[in-house]
């Protein structure tokens, strides 16, 4: 037994309160916890089921409402039907038995229908579906196999020598044993499928789902938009997914709220949980409501969308909420600009709402910020820090450490100078989560965790502002929190901001302060070829001095500054940096306007590295309030590569403690592209965890575009290789860092070496109208191993919409403030695949844009010919791939917008469909023009000298080496890279884009059956009829051809019948016409006479005969199989009438004469002597064969090749029927709902 045990556990580090001051401050003011203050959680959904989500600390419901912005959840419900004798036919087709309670008015529902997979998060999805196997499938599944082999061992037992008929019952039999062991194999779950039922009770809209699957709606539960009456249910004990409703446009629609993950949840627990009993696990801020805005898409893995975000903001200002969380974010291509940044900045600017966001997690390099949370001056950006109370508690390390920031936490500055991080918080803990995940609790860290930490943070400062009637907004919070943020030891600024927030320090502040002139004025400023700060980071730009004009505007806050305190406006500042290389005025008087100075940066002898100061605005009257605002300056020196003979940085004995980080800028020199990091341990003992990371800026490029980032784990003396792209001439920093929590120390050499084999141009695009065509290949730097090669992956079609409509979106939820209405452009666009093939959907217009897009939202979703969703997908194509088969697709896209003329400039953008090649196709370069033009020798490894020059030439891809050439059409292209170097880990890193674009495609002469070109002549018997008889063999054929349009009992057959007896073409004629009649019943007998009158006429033998022959070499072999094809035809058409004629008079104990089970058996074997009886041009008859005969087995294995081959509801019909009489239960559910989910009865809603 051990001699100690600590039973004190370090409960303040589970979910951190201490760091921030929030333990303190709610010990000196109990009643200012957060009440009286309502916050918007924009995530992936909250669960009200969740610990620590019920009540506030004064019995409040913590949960104000929930809400689905996405529109995932959304169930058209606008098929409207009048109950009758208390029930009515659901969307599925099951009948719903409606309670006499619900009290419906007008005695009319709603109906819609959920697939409720689609309500799933992932991983519960798979959790089901794994439980649903073993529970509901494997076990009648393994019974039914089991009793379908005995029966079939039996039989092979009773029978060692069977005749015909007990051979097909043997068939029957495999064909059950068949079938079930495939099913087993093939098992895929589609889960359950629920009709959906709205109505009004007189009082208020109300929804139901039925989660019976039977039409039991009493048992199911009853519930009115969440904010009503504030209660949910939950879907299964199964599944443990809570739900509930909001309704919208009258019953038209209905919202189903659930999760699309547990982030959310954990997210809500961290800022406003509450544990009466438990307190230790309190949420930063246990008094405070919260509504929970879902904007994490289902459709997309829970990714959010422009349209989420705005409607999540409509509702954030319907509701007055005092603050937002937003624990979400993407790299953008620039900041602070696009129609979803204008509507965020919008409800901070207008609606005095506080905006609180993650900062990202795609440190540690330097302007790795993420949007929003990085890029907006509005909204307050939260970087993650991890404390020693954290590590002890949430992730039991051995050994203390000092407080840090997490490797992973962005950093700033913004591209377009801004600091970026404005405070920081714990970045982790461990809080309640879903319950479908069935845990109490879990931890999760990352920017995520501190954004709703110092969110609770701030909503304590309100609830104390409030409760003293202390006067706040956006601009007076924030710059509270900067001011009295706590900085950290040894935490960079562009990691921290200005430091941990301090909870009582702001609030102080803004009780000390709350008057001041500037407490509601925000100070936008705006440096001349930069942006909210100055950014000197490329070498062109340290040759010499940056002369800077800087403009102060104070912008007052909407609604609450009248014009007299404008005019009164007038600060006198006193302008402070404490670094020599600015240069800035020393005072600054600022009124109602804006106002320029000029900042001088000089970075000529700065020292290698980051170098970060600010010019700082102080108020002369109080200068202890701390600056009204901030210029931040940013220069980083890179160092220039000396080493001219290899181009290599050698970084020898750098040791690194848990979470240092050594961060080195180098001028990449002019002609590189490659450069490939090696890291080695020099350690003899121990492993160690580093994270590699090298990014350069690109102007309006996000900074993933050139980015690498590697976790490498690295054993004692191990070493590693890692090769990534780089642009000449601008800076690079490489970033080495060792995990946070990766203890002990460790000697690390490593070194970065670049390379310089480049092409002329860049992408490389190649056109096959130009037969042959030409790049340059050079070495700028050094000679290099190289080996040109190209492999193209993607095929590429562009599509122009069949249809194009902007319709004016209907509901509040979808009206901005001052009635401003969103419309939406809904695109569509048609296409086939003619083999199986994976496709990305691409408009590419805006592609990759999400918060810095022009437009509102983009979102994508593809179905097949029967409205079955297959795949969805929006602003980062990329990201989404959908695996079609042979067939017809419709892909829908919307975009939305509140200008209808926005929206008309778009409605004719092409969709860019690119089809994943089964296998790459290598593309031939050569060295010469005439090597390319003959397909000569190809150019292979070469090693190439400095500034040496060589030419590579391209030919066409001839068209039968086109892949998916049926697909391509002209515009088409096809893409892949275009590698340089020979060696890796620098070959993969030197591939540059490649297209070739396909011209249309050669036409083929037609040719006939013989192989010689049509028109050409024709056979001799041909050549012997006159003009006359042509004529009359074309008046003849005519109205042949007019016999299915005519009534049946018209005189025309008899006149043909009688002048043309044995013309066998008429009597098939006949047999199409009758055979289909609506009352096909009373044709049965001339049917069955007129197949057996031409099998009469025609000598079977002869033609069976012909077949059998292996060649045939005579001068008329092409006609004599012509004429014999012909004939095969008649054969097989009457034959098939025939057995399906009698069929249907056995099946439906019609009374026609003559008709038996055996003459049916004669016909299917003669049938067979012609065509595989699974062949689909007969497989009615077969199943309908198996079906007299009461075969199930054999029918149901017929049927499901009909239904794998074409899916139809009508062929999905008989499956079910024939599952039925097999007493497979089990199967007849679980493709039902397949069925239904195949088949739905509208495309889903966006």
């Amino acid at each position: 037994m051990a001699s100690t045990v600590d039973i004190d556990f370090p409960v303040d580090g589970i979910l951190p309160k201490k760091e921030t001051g929030a333990a303190s401050f709610l010990v000196k003011y109990p009643d200012f916890d957060g009440r009286n203050v309502l916050i918007a959680i924009l995530d992936t959904g909250v669960d009200p089921g969740a610990p620590g989500l019920q009540k506030t600390t004064t019995g409040d419901a913590k949960i104000v409402d929930l809400i689905d912005a996405t529109g995932s959840g959304d169930v058209e419900t606008t098929t409207v039907v009048e109950v009758k004798e208390g029930r009515v036919t659901g969307l599925t087709g099951r009948t719903l038995m409606i309670p006499e309670e619900w009290n419906i008015d007008g005695g009319k529902v709603h109906l819609g229908v959920k697939i409720v997979y689609e309500l799933y998060p992932r991983i519960l999805r798979d959790r089901i579906c794994k439980e649903r196997r073993e529970k509901t499938w494997d076990p009648l599944t393994r019974e039914a196999i089991a009793q379908a082999t005995k029966a079939l061992e039996e039989f092979d037992a009773a029978h060692t020598n069977p005749n015909q008929e007990e051979k097909q019952e043997r068939e029957n039999l495999q064909a059950e044993v068949d079938i079930l062991t495939d099913m087993d194999k093939k098992y895929s779950d589609c889960g359950p499928v629920y009709d959906c039922v709205v109505f009004n009770d007189g009082e208020t809209w109300r929804a139901c789902i039925d989660t019976s699957e039977q039409g039991d709606l009493a048992s199911c539960t009853v519930l009115a938009s969440y904010r009503e009456e504030r209660q949910y249910a939950t879907l299964s004990n199964e599944d443990k997914l809570n739900y509930s409703f909001n309704i919208y446009n009258d019953g038209n629609v209905l919202e189903i709220v659930t999760n699309a993950g547990s982030h959310g949840t954990h997210v809500a627990c961290i800022t406003a949980g509450h544990f009466p009993d438990n307190p230790e696990r309190n949420g930063v801020a246990p008094g405070a409501q919260i509504i929970g805005v879902k904007i994490g898409d289902s459709r997309l893995g829970s990714m959010e969308t422009g349209t989420a975000l705005v409607r999540a903001m409509i509702k954030v200002q319907e509701y007055g909420c005092d603050l937002i969380n937003y624990s979400y974010g993407e790299a953008s291509h620039w900041s602070n600009s696009g129609r979803v940044i204008d509507i965020l900045s919008e409800i901070v600017n207008k609606h005095r709402v506080i905006f609180v966001s993650s900062a990202g997690n795609n440190g540690p390099a330097l302007s790795t910020m993420g949007t929003p949370g990085g890029t907006v001056p509005a909204l307050i950006g939260v970087g993650a820090h991890v404390t020693p109370p954290m590590m002890a508690a949430e992730y039991s390390l051995r050994e203390k450490l000092p407080a840090m920031h997490y490797t992973w936490s962005s950093r700033g500055p913004c591209h377009d100078g801004a600091l970026g991080v404005d405070i920081s918080a714990p970045g982790g803990a461990i809080a309640s989560v879903p319950n479908w995940t069935l845990k109490n609790c879990q931890l999760m860290n990352g920017t995520s965790m501190s954004s709703p930490n110092a969110c609770g943070c701030i909503a304590l400062v309100l609830s104390g502002l409030k409760a003293r009637d202390v006067s706040y907004n956006p601009y007076s919070v924030k710059r509270a929190l900067q001011n009295t943020a706590k900085p950290v030891e040894g935490v960079e600024v562009f990691a921290m901001g200005y430091g941990l927030v301090q909870v009582e320090k702001a609030y102080d502040y803004l009780c000390e302060y709350e008057g001041v002139a500037e407490c509601k004025t925000q100070f936008t400023v705006s440096c001349s070829g930069f942006g909210s700060g100055i950014y000197i980071r490329e070498p062109i730009d340290l040759e010499k001095p940056s002369i800077v004009a800087v403009t102060i505007d104070p912008v007052h806050y909407e609604g609450i500054t009248d014009n007299e305190e404008k005019i009164n406006f007038c600060l006198q500042l006193s302008l402070t940096c404490d670094a020599s290389f600015v240069q800035c005025p020393s005072h600054l008087e600022l009124m109602n306007c804006t106002r320029s100075v000029s900042i001088k940066v000089d970075p000529r002898g700065l020292p290698e590295g980051v170098h970060f100061t600010e010019v700082c605005g102080y108020d002369i009257r109080c200068v202890e309030r701390g600056p009204v605002f901030r210029i931040p300056v940013t220069v980083i020196v890179p160092v220039r590569v000396t080493d001219t003979s290899d181009y290599v940085m050698k970084y020898d004995n750098m040791s690194f403690k848990p979470g240092q980080i050594r961060r080195h800028f180098i001028h990449v020199p002019e002609g590189a592209n490659v450069a490939v990091l090696r890291v080695q341990s020099t350690d003899l003992e121990k492993s160690c965890r580093m994270l590699l990371h090298a990014v350069q800026v690109l102007p309006q490029f996000q900074y993933k575009k050139l980015e690498f980032e590697k976790f490498v784990n690295l054993a004692d003396k191990g070493e590693t290789n890692q090769a990534f792209p780089v642009v000449e001439n601008r800076t690079l920093e490489v970033c080495v860092a060792k995990w946070w929590a990766n203890l002990g120390e460790v000697t690390l050499n490593y070194s970065v070496t670049f390379h310089g084999a480049r092409t002329s141009s860049n992408p490389v695009i190649v056109h096959a109208g130009d037969s042959v065509c030409r790049f340059d290949l050079r070495s700028y730097l050094k000679t290099e191993d190289v080996s040109p090669s190209v492999s193209l992956k993607t095929l590429s079609v562009p599509l122009r919409p069949i249809d194009n409509k902007i319709r004016c979106l209907a509901g509040t939820r979808d009206t901005l403030p001052e009635g401003r209405q969103i419309y939406s452009l809904e695109l569509t666009y048609k296409f086939s695949v003619s083999k199986t093939v994976e496709v990305t959907p691409d408009l590419s217009v805006l592609s990759d844009l999400l918060y810095e897009c022009e437009y509102e939202s983009q979102i994508w979703m593809l179905f097949d010919s029967n409205k079955q969703l297959l795949g969805s997908g929006d602003a980062y194509p990329h990201q989404y791939n959908v695996k079609l088969d042979k067939g017809d697709y419709t892909v829908l896209f919307q975009i939305r917008h509140d200008k209808k003329s926005t929206l008309e400039r778009v409605k004719s953008a092409v969709l860019l469909m690119n089809y994943k090649l089964s296998s790459p196709l290598t593309f031939d370069l050569y060295g010469t023009w005439q090597g390319a033009l003959s397909g000569g020798k190809k150019i292979n490894s070469l090693s190439l000298k400095r500034m040496d020059l060589i030419s590579v030439f391209t030919a066409v891809i001839p068209d039968d080496k086109v892949p998916l050439a049926k697909t391509a059409t002209p515009g088409s292209y096809l893409s892949g890279t275009l590698t340089l170097l020979k060696e890796e880990p620098a070959k993969k890193a030197s591939a540059i884009p490649f297209k070739y674009v396909i011209t249309e495609a050669g036409k083929k002469a037609s040719k006939s059956a013989n192989g010689k070109d049509k028109d050409k002549g024709e056979n001799s018997e041909e050549k012997s009829k006159s003009m006359e008889e042509k004529f009359m063999e074309a008046q003849r054929d005519l109205k042949i051809s007019w016999l299915s349009k005519l009534d049946i009992g018209h005189t025309l057959y008899r006149e043909l019948k009688a002048e043309f007896e044995d013309h066998i073409p008429l009597y098939i004629a006949r047999l199409n016409a009758i055979d289909s009649e609506k009352d096909r019943e009373k044709c049965i007998p001339e049917i069955i006479e007129t197949a057996r009158l031409v099998l009469s006429k025609i000598d079977q033998q002869s033609v069976l005969a012909y077949f059998g022959m292996k060649s045939d070499n005579s001068a008329e072999a092409a006609s004599i199989k012509t004429k014999k094809e012909e004939k095969k035809v008649e054969i097989m058409t009457s034959l098939l009438k025939l057995g399906l004629a009698q069929a249907d008079v056995l099946l439906n104990g019609w009374s026609v004469e003559g008709v038996t089970a055996g003459e049916l058996d004669t016909t299917v074997t003669e049938l067979a002597k012609w065509v595989e009886p699974t062949d689909s041009k007969v497989l009615l008859l077969s199943i309908k064969h198996a079906m007299v005969h009461q075969q199930y087995g054999r029918a149901l294995k017929l049927t499901l090749k009909e239904w794998d081959d074409k899916p139809s509801k009508d062929a999905g019909i008989k499956v079910l029927e024939l599952y039925e009489k097999l007493g497979w239960d089990h199967c007849h559910h679980y493709f039902s709902n397949w069925l239904l989910v195949k088949f739905p009865p509208a495309y889903r809603p966006f």
